[in-house]
């Protein structure tokens, strides 16, 4: 395929992400507007930029699945691996721009929800990898029963409850792009949470915010490495994302108690 006729090909298929109906999660859906000039998702964002500029440490709450997201079809492994990467995308981004806060602090508080999942096809995944062999090119070609999707929102609030932030976003895999195949059912929406908490950082912080040095010690650093460098390395030789070096580390279990002695 000449490169002339793939741009206007991946503007086509990213056309078709339509963002979803709201999910009732968000305190108000009031003011969001389609952000421009976006390519690959579909994201409606809204945001008081001048109180934004008072809030300087924020505390992330725990990501959850929505009712409307009908992700009954998750295993309880796929439900935690998901929602652990969504809180660590979230908090990677918007450590870059506010101070994280301990539960109970902060000048702000961010939720967020995931609203809707479609399962990557494992075997599509499987063929586009093997394909992606026979055919180099710096876009990967995926099979149509491959494709996977995620819809997310969330917003920033006030101690009392007043949303100073809100975007809603939604953002499905295309057949031509940069989107790699996996074998997991969840492994496209694990690979959007990052472009979604990007675009969340963004529409909770004030216009023309610049991304800072990331503080030491790093207030993410139970989530493990930002860069993960066996990720990258595993897609390069296997053309898949593998969710096992590619999310979030996952929490570390409590020390068990000894048993009393006799």
């Amino acid at each position: 395929m000449k490169p002339l006729l793939v741009v206007p090909l991946i503007l086509a298929l990213a056309a078709c992400t339509t963002p979803p109906k709201p999910s009732g999660f968000l305190t108000s859906y009031e003011g969001l507007t389609p952000r421009k000039n976006t390519l690959r998702a579909k994201l409606s964002e809204r945001q008081d930029a001048e109180a934004l500029k008072a809030v300087k440490t924020v505390r992330i709450e725990p990501t959850r699945i929505h009712p409307s997201a009908q992700a009954d079809w998750l295993s309880e492994e796929e439900r935690a691996l998901l929602l652990r990467e969504a809180d660590a995308q979230l908090c990677f981004e918007l450590s870059e721009r506010y101070d994280i806060a301990k539960e109970g602090q902060g000048d702000a508080r961010v939720r967020a929800a995931v609203t809707q999942v479609e399962g990557t096809g494992r075997v599509a995944s499987a063929a586009s990898a093997a394909a992606g062999f026979f055919i180099p090119g710096p876009l990967g070609l995926r099979a149509p029963g491959s494709l996977g999707a995620l819809a997310a929102e969330a917003e920033m609030l006030t101690p009392d409850g007043r949303q100073l932030a809100a975007i809603t976003w939604a953002r499905a895999a295309t057949a031509v792009g940069t989107d790699d195949p996996s074998l997991s059912r969840i492994g496209d929406a694990l690979q959007f949470l990052e472009p979604f908490a990007d675009d969340a950082a963004k529409a909770m912080s004030p216009p023309k915010t610049k991304s800072r040095k990331i503080p030491d010690p790093d207030p993410c650093a139970e989530y493990g490495p930002r860069f993960r460098a066996a990720g990258w390395a595993t897609g390069k030789v296997t053309g898949l994302y593998v969710p096992e070096v590619n999310s979030a580390k996952p929490p570390e279990e409590p020390p068990k108690e000894a048993p009393p002695q006799k």
